[in-house]
C-alpha cells in the first residue's frame, strides 16, 4: 500500500468526520495514537474534549445549545488497564472496555455493535486498540459500516498490525469527503508516517484540518518501556 501524507490527505478533504490514527514513533519508543471530530451542524459543533480519568470524554461547549447528545456525548478515550488503551468514535468505547474487562476479545466485543442510526449517513463506528506486552507494541483498527449505504448490512472490518514498526501507522477515518449523504470510508487504513515530536505532530494534524469543520483533538505518546504517557488537546471551542 502507498504511504499518504497526512498533511496532505487532511488538508485536501474539507470534511473526513471523525479520524483514529495509531502506530509507533519513529525512534521505536513510542505507541502513538490521535483522535479527531469535525462537525457540520452546529450541534456537532458544539463541543470539546476534556480529560477523565486517564481518557477523554466529550461535553457540549454550551449546553444550552445541546439538542441530541444521543451520537455526540460520549468517551472517545478509555484506559482498560496499563496495557491497554481504547479510542473510538462513539459510545462503542465502553463496549470494548466493558467485553475486555469480561474476557472478550477486542474483535468479539464489538460484534454486538453496527454503524450509527443516523440514516442517510449510517456512519461507520470506527475503533482502535494499543496493546502494550512485555514491551512489544501492536494494534487493531476496526470499521463498522453499512454496505454501500444499505442499512440491511451491517459490515464488520478489523485490521491488526503486530508488532507495530516503527515510525509508521494507519490513519482511517469515518467518510471519504462531504457529501449528501456522507460517503463512508473506503478500503483499509491507510499507511502514514509517525514521527518523535507530540507538539509538531499534533499541530501539523490541526492546522491542516479544515478551519470551518474541525472541532476537537487528541493525541497520545505512550513510552512503550515506561507505560508514561503526554497528551495533548486542541479544542476549537476554547
Amino acid at each position: 500500500m502507498q504511504k499518504i501524507r497526512l498533511e496532505e490527505e487532511l488538508n485536501n478533504n474539507v470534511y473526513p468526520g471523525r479520524g483514529i490514527i495509531i502506530g509507533r514513533s519513529a525512534n521505536g519508543k513510542y505507541a502513538v495514537t490521535a483522535y479527531f471530530i469535525m462537525g457540520r451542524s452546529e450541534n456537532s459543533r458544539n463541543r470539546v474534549f476534556v480529560e477523565d480519568g486517564e481518557g477523554i470524554r466529550t461535553e457540549a461547549f454550551d449546553p444550552s445549545k445541546l439538542v441530541d447528545p444521543s451520537l455526540i456525548i460520549y468517551a472517545p478515550v478509555r484506559v482498560l488497564d496499563e496495557n491497554h488503551t481504547i479510542v473510538s468514535n462513539g459510545d462503542q468505547t465502553d463496549t470494548i472496555f466493558d467485553g475486555m474487562s469480561k474476557g472478550l476479545t477486542f474483535e468479539q466485543s464489538l460484534r454486538c455493535r453496527q454503524y450509527e442510526p443516523d440514516g442517510p449517513n449510517y456512519t461507520p463506528r470506527i475503533s482502535g486498540l494499543l496493546s502494550i506486552e512485555d514491551g512489544v507494541f501492536s494494534y487493531t483498527m476496526s470499521i463498522l459500516k453499512s454496505d454501500n449505504g444499505d442499512p440491511t448490512q451491517n459490515n464488520r472490518y478489523t485490521f491488526d498490525y503486530s508488532p507495530a514498526k516503527a515510525g509508521e501507522g494507519r490513519f482511517i477515518s469515518t467518510y471519504v469527503t462531504d457529501g449528501n449523504p456522507l460517503p463512508t470510508f473506503e478500503g483499509e487504513p491507510k499507511v502514514c508516517d509517525i514521527p518523535d515530536d507530540i507538539d509538531a505532530w499534533t499541530d501539523m494534524i490541526w492546522m491542516n484540518l479544515n478551519e470551518e469543520n474541525k472541532v476537537s483533538l487528541f493525541v497520545r505518546y505512550i513510552d512503550i518501556e515506561t507505560g508514561d504517557y503526554e497528551t495533548q488537546i486542541y479544542n476549537k471551542n476554547m
